[in-house]
């Protein structure tokens, strides 16, 4: 099976050309196997990329764990700038297919090379039943919630997929791998949850760390960065439009008048390759 290996900032994924190649029989088997840093070919996520009844393309998430995910802002974008190179799409405006609904990412090129994707992520719920998260209706915004020995202040939503954010004064300093898989799995979260821990720079400018559902600690979360931005606006700390800075790069996010979020980064190719299509 001929694979590619691509990276949003420092997310990375195994990219499958389901048009040329066969869909591996077990998935879920599959992408663990080959997302093993050690004895595969080491990645965040495995996409297969499909043809679509109802978009250009359907895109098919599975993490690194097995399970499979709805949607992720870094992935769809190398997913794009994939069908560009694979020469399976033309067009710079393309649609996607994923199990969150129909995206829309928009391939900016610069002679004739595909530098950034920007990516419209729909538009964030509140209502907790959305999300989901169990407690009284209403919108999560600035909540107590108790998380071992600590009590963060969350703002939750779904955006794609389940998001919840905390606003902290230095994001380097907190113990991601202790409060991120406790929060992940916190029972008020009945699907779990991306855990996004975000320090406010200015008005403009947010730095950014994310425990990521069924992948831990990883370098970048795109659907997670544009959650960082809508929750600072909700709790008035930035405008509606901010540079994000990941530990793999940066991201330009804005949730505009039309109540869509948009994600715009980069999207690039490490190698291609060739592997059992099935390892053991």
């Amino acid at each position: 099976m001929m694979f590619t290996k691509m990276h949003g900032i420092g997310n990375d994924f195994i990219m499958i050309n389901c048009f040329k190649e066969k869909m591996p029989r077990d998935l879920n088997k599959t992408a663990r196997d080959l997302c093993d840093r050690h004895f595969g070919i080491g990645a965040d996520g495995m996409i297969c990329m499909l043809p679509s009844k109802k978009a250009d393309l359907r895109m098919v998430l599975i993490n690194s764990d097995g399970c499979e995910g709805e949607m992720c802002g870094n992935g769809i974008r190398c997913l794009a700038k994939f069908a560009f190179d694979e020469g399976v799409i033309e067009q710079e405006n393309i649609t996607v297919e994923t199990s969150a609904g129909i995206m829309k990412p928009r391939l900016i090129s610069e002679n004739g090379e595909i530098i950034k994707v920007t990516v419209d992520i729909g538009e964030p719920s509140f209502r907790r039943q959305d999300i989901p998260m169990t407690g009284p209706a209403g919108r999560v915004i600035n909540e107590p919630l108790e998380v071992l020995d600590q009590t963060f202040a969350i703002t939750a939503m779904l955006l794609g997929v389940p998001h919840t954010v905390i606003f902290v004064e230095d994001v380097d300093k907190v113990d991601l791998f202790k409060y991120g898989p406790a929060l992940e799995i916190h029972p008020k979260f009945p699907k779990k949850t991306n855990v996004n821990f975000v320090q406010v720079i200015n008005r403009s400018e947010l730095k950014y760390r994310v425990w990521e559902r069924a992948a831990g600690f990883t370098l970048a979360c795109g659907t997670g960065s544009c959650a960082a931005l809508v929750a600072a606006v909700l709790n008035d700390k930035t405008g509606r439009k901010a540079k994000i800075y990941l530990p793999g790069g940066t991201l330009e996010d804005e949730w505009a008048e039309d109540n869509h979020v948009y994600m715009t980064g980069p999207a690039q190719t490490v190698f291609a390759g060739e592997i059992e299509a099935n390892p053991t």
